[in-house]
C-alpha cells in the first residue's frame, strides 16, 4: 500500500480538527430550547398532512376531514385541564397526542411514536402560537370526586336540566330532540354536540373525572361553555355521574334482536331529519374533497365550497372537471330535479343524458345507497348556497396521446394514477394553474 505523504496527512488532520471544532461550537451556540432538527421532520412526517407545515390546520388532507384539524397558530385548544380561555399544559398536549381524539382523524400515537417523541411534539406545536411566549396556563383545581350512586345520578339529572344541557345534547343525551341547530365553532366550521349515550366517541375522555373537567373548563373555540362560575363543583360531579349513566350498549355487544331494534330507531330518527342525515353522508363520503377547488397547498378556496371546478387528468380517458353541486340555477343543481340528481349519483347519467366514467365519481358504489339515503343527500345538497361557477365539459385526448398512453399502460405495464390539479377550472375568478399540483 503506498504511503500517504506527510504533508497531505497534516492537511487532512487539520481539516478533521476544524470540522470537530465547528460541530462542537455549533452545539455550544445552539439555543437550549431549540428543538432538534429531527423534531421538525417528525412533525412534517406525522402531523403536517392534516395540520399543515405552518400549523394552520390546512394540510393537504384537511379538506376531506370532519371535524377539521386544529389550527395551532391561534393557541386555542379544546381539551385541557386549565381554565376557560387558558392555554393547555404540556401534559394536556401530550395526552392529546398519545391518546388521540376518538371519532376524529386524530389517531392515538401511543405505540407508534416513543414517549420522548410525543413529548417533543407537544413542545414543538407550541411554537406555532405566540401566546405560549407571553402567557402561562392557568390550571384548574379539581375538588374530590363524588362517588356515583342512584342519588348522585338523580341530582345530576336535575342539574343537567337546570343548566340547559339538553338544548344541545337532547333531553336524554342522544341529541335527536336537541333544539339548538346550526352550531359553529370559532373557525366557522360546523360544531356537532356529542351524543352522550356513546361515550366511546368522547374526545376528552369518558370517565366521570374527564367529564367533570370538560364541564369545569369548557371546550375552547366551541359553543360548549365552562360552568365553573355558574354551578357548584358538587353539582358538576353529579352531572358527570349522570352522563356516565346514559351510556348505551355498543353495537359490538348487542344481540341480533338488539341490533335490529337499534337500527330501526336510528332509521326513524334519520327519516325525521333528512337534511342532517344527508349532511352526515356527504361528509363521510368526502364529496367536498373533489367538488371543492383548492390551492396548491390543498386548502379549499374561500367561497367555493361544493362549487366544483377541480380538474382531474385520467390520462387515457382525458380530463374531467368536478360538477358544481351548489343550488345555482345556471351552473349548479338549481334546475335539476331530484330524479336528475339521484340518477347521476347512482347511475352516472347526467342531466343531458351523457354517461360518466365509473371513476373518479364512484356512482357504481353509490348505486347501493338506500332510497331514503338518496333522498337525504338531495335534501342536503338543496341547502348549499348558490355559487355561480361554470364548469367546462370533459376534454378527450387526441388520437396520438391516447395511443401513446395505451402503449405505456398495456405494453410497458405502467400504472397511471388520477392526477388532481389544484385551483379552479370554473369561472368563479380562480383560474386553474398551468402547472400540475397534485392533491393526492
Amino acid at each position: 500500500m503506498p504511503q500517504v505523504p506527510s504533508g497531505l496527512r497534516r492537511v487532512a488532520s487539520a481539516a478533521v480538527c476544524l470540522l470537530l471544532v465547528g460541530v462542537a461550537a455549533g452545539i455550544a451556540q445552539s439555543p437550549a430550547d431549540a428543538p432538534p432538527t429531527d423534531v421538525k421532520t417528525l412533525y412534517d412526517n406525522s402531523c403536517a398532512s392534516c395540520h399543515g407545515t405552518d400549523g394552520r390546520g390546512h394540510g393537504p388532507a384537511a379538506d376531506a376531514l370532519n371535524p377539521k384539524p386544529r389550527d395551532f397558530t391561534r393557541g386555542t385548544f379544546k381539551f385541557r385541564s386549565t381554565a376557560s380561555g387558558s392555554l393547555p399544559t404540556d401534559d394536556d398536549l401530550y395526552r392529546a397526542i398519545s391518546h388521540g381524539m376518538p371519532g376524529t382523524s386524530m389517531l392515538s400515537w401511543k405505540g407508534i411514536l416513543t414517549d420522548d417523541q410525543m413529548r417533543a411534539l407537544a413542545v414543538y406545536v407550541k411554537r406555532f402560537s405566540p401566546r405560549f411566549a407571553t402567557e402561562q396556563p392557568v390550571p384548574l383545581k379539581a375538588t374530590p370526586a363524588v362517588p356515583s350512586s342512584p342519588a348522585s345520578i338523580e341530582k345530576g339529572r336535575a342539574a343537567y336540566e337546570s343548566l340547559a344541557c339538553g338544548a344541545c345534547h337532547g333531553d336524554a343525551g342522544g341529541g335527536h330532540d336537541a333544539v339548538a341547530s346550526g352550531l359553529q365553532d370559532d373557525w366557522g366550521h360546523e360544531a356537532v354536540a356529542p351524543n352522550l349515550t356513546e361515550p366511546w366517541s368522547f374526545r376528552g375522555g369518558r370517565t366521570a373525572a374527564d367529564i367533570y373537567m370538560r364541564l369545569k373548563s369548557g371546550i375552547n373555540g366551541t359553543p360548549m361553555p365552562s360552568f365553573a362560575d355558574t354551578a357548584r363543583d358538587e353539582d358538576l360531579w353529579h352531572v358527570a355521574n349522570y352522563v356516565v349513566s346514559l351510556a348505551r350498549k355498543p353495537v359490538w355487544e348487542m344481540t341480533a334482536d338488539e341490533l335490529k331494534d337499534h337500527y330501526a330507531r336510528r332509521a326513524a330518527a334519520d327519516a325525521a331529519s333528512p337534511v342532517q342525515r344527508g349532511r352526515s353522508l356527504v361528509a363521510s363520503m368526502a364529496c367536498g374533497h373533489c367538488h371543492t377547488p383548492a390551492d396548491r397547498e390543498g386548502r379549499a378556496l374561500p367561497g367555493l365550497a361544493f362549487a366544483g371546478g377541480v380538474r382531474m387528468r385520467l390520462v387515457v380517458w382525458g380530463e374531467v372537471v368536478s360538477a358544481n353541486l351548489t343550488s345555482d340555477n345556471e351552473t349548479g343543481l338549481g334546475r335539476s330535479s331530484d330524479s336528475d340528481i339521484k340518477r347521476a349519483l347512482t347511475h352516472g347519467i347526467k342531466r343531458d343524458g351523457s354517461r360518466m366514467l365509473p371513476f373518479p365519481m364512484g356512482w357504481p358504489a353509490y348505486a347501493h345507497l338506500t332510497p331514503q339515503d338518496q333522498d337525504a343527500i338531495v335534501a342536503y345538497l338543496r341547502t348549499i348556497p348558490a355559487v355561480k361557477n361554470q364548469i367546462p365539459p370533459p376534454a378527450r385526448p387526441g388520437a396520438l396521446a391516447y395511443l401513446a398512453s395505451k402503449f405505456q399502460m398495456l405494453v410497458r405495464g405502467k400504472d397511471f394514477p388520477i392526477v388532481i390539479f389544484a385551483g379552479n377550472a370554473g369561472s368563479a375568478g380562480n383560474p386553474a394553474p398551468s402547472a400540475a399540483a397534485a392533491r393526492r
